[in-house]
């Protein structure tokens, strides 16, 4: 970890014991304090990344790790954009305490940085365990059943995972006696046995396929998300569980060197459980009427590119996949923070009690559209960027197959968001969407931006390519 990525890990975590002091007879003012931290965060590691210079350099010149910069910006946006939408949203909402609300969200930035910037295995460990405890918190902000159900599943369904997290650690000291990640590259491409290094970390990559929510370990996130609270399935869903489990498998991958077929056999497991979750994920997502229900086996087929492309291994693949996750926290965080909005406005997620919400909520419905059409791949917005790359990726490594499935399941993603954009706002008005109001503007700021970031993203391509290629690409993955 560098010094100078430390700060995004200790200044969250100075505030989030802050908040209990400070906020103690002024509840309202938690949000403010978090909401400051995080966007104090936001714009220096944006000045980071954008800086002139390295825009002119092609960011050869930047000296942070590149991949940890892009993450923590996208952690503290996701976060900044969940806890202004909640300073809003929460209102004079009774059930809902502010103050252990913004610190759990805090120190849950903390552990994230500390995931994305640890350089080895046993301290990322101790972060994801950070994470999921404050995780489990979260789900059960606002005291209702279902979120008690949900976090009790995650727990229990997730427990296992930190099994085979801790049992693949032990081994690793046993057999390559360090838990360091270049280290462990340094022996795998020393060209020595590795068969035992190999079986360590792919114990240890099961347990994060676990937390990433993928088939067939995917029956505690629909669960999750619908019975969290509603401006939590969205922090859920936009960067919480990608970074204690996708993250760490995309980094696995880059340390196992899959491109060079050391661990073939956990490639091709890799990419079959990204396929299996594409299709499956999508298909269940055809079938759903409540709506975080249907985003959540949305995001598990999303999730199946990340992991399909992470099985891939070659540096394309793993560029898209690192894209597709940063792609996946914008268009989920707009879309869940929508259905919160459709929650709050119309006393309802259920698709089928809803209709007609185009009219009374525009704002809401137009977001929406643009975060669908980024998620389903269509051009010239972001996801279509990143979801190229992974097929041509695949096409390119003889995964013929499954480069055409991808492509086929993007039209499939397409479809179940018209049918919901359908069901949803464009459809024959209801009760509901009669004594709906559009949410109050501040609450539409985090999706607005949101998607005019999804938008850059997709217009300023060929900057974004050559950041991946020149901080992630030459430096961690080659």
């Amino acid at each position: 970890m560098t010094t100078g990525l430390l700060a995004y890990l200790l200044i969250p975590l100075f505030t989030a014991v802050l908040i209990p002091f400070a906020a103690r007879t002024r509840h309202r003012l938690a949000g403010v304090l978090a909401n400051v931290t995080l966007l104090a965060g936001l714009i220096n590691v944006s000045l980071t990344l954008f800086n002139p210079a390295n825009l002119a350099s092609a960011f050869s010149g930047l000296a942070e790790n590149g991949f940890a910069l892009l993450m923590i910006f996208v952690i503290y946006l996701v976060a900044l954009c969940v806890t202004f939408f909640s300073s809003y949203f929460i209102g004079n909402d009774s059930t809902v305490n502010r103050v252990p609300y913004y610190s759990l969200i805090l120190t849950s930035v903390s552990a994230m940085c500390g995931i994305v910037t640890t350089g080895d295995f046993f301290t990322l460990y101790i972060f994801v365990e950070v994470l999921a405890v404050t995780s489990f918190a979260l789900i059960t902000s606002d005291d209702g059943a279902k979120g008690l159900e949900g976090a009790i599943k995650y727990f229990l369904l997730t427990f296992p995972a930190s099994l085979f997290i801790i049992f693949g650690i032990a081994f690793l000291m046993l057999t390559a006696g360090t838990f360091s990640f270049e280290s462990l590259k340094v022996i795998i491409a020393s060209g020595l046995p590795v068969g035992g290094v190999v079986f360590a970390v792919s114990l240890i990559l099961l347990g994060f396929l676990i937390k990433s929510g993928v088939v067939p370990f995917h029956t505690w996130t629909p669960d999750a998300y619908e019975g969290a609270y509603a401006p939590v399935s969205a922090y859920l869903a936009g960067i919480v569980t990608k970074v204690s489990g996708v993250y760490a498998v995309i980094r696995i991958s880059m340390i196992l060197r899959l491109f060079e077929i050391k661990a073939y056999h956990t490639a091709e497991v890799l990419m079959f459980l990204g396929m299996l979750s594409i299709v499956v994920g999508a298909l269940a997502a055809l079938r759903q009427n409540e709506f975080k229900r249907m985003l959540a086996f949305s995001s598990i087929s999303q999730v199946g590119y990340i992991i399909l492309a992470a099985g891939m291994g070659t540096p394309l693949a793993l560029l898209g996949a690192v894209f597709h996750l940063v792609n996946h926290a914008t268009f989920k965080t707009v879309l869940f923070l929508n259905s919160a909005s459709l929650e709050k406005s119309a006393g309802t997620s259920d698709m089928n009690k809803l209709g007609g919400m185009e009219h009374s909520m525009p704002w809401t419905s137009w977001t929406s559209i643009v975060a669908l059409l980024s998620t389903a791949g269509v051009p010239p917005l972001s996801g279509f960027w990143s979801k190229l790359i992974i097929i041509i990726a695949l096409w390119d490594g003889g995964a013929k197959i499954y480069a055409v499935t991808a492509l086929l399941f993007s039209v499939v993603t397409l479809a179940y968001f018209m049918v919901m954009q359908r069901k949803v706002f464009f459809g024959k008005p209801t009760e509901a969407s009669r004594n709906a109001r559009e949410v109050r503007p501040a609450m539409l700021v985090p999706v607005v931006g949101m998607c005019l970031l999804i938008a850059a993203l997709g217009a300023f391509f060929p900057y974004i390519y050559a950041y991946l290629v020149e901080a992630i690409a030459a430096r961690t993955i080659l």
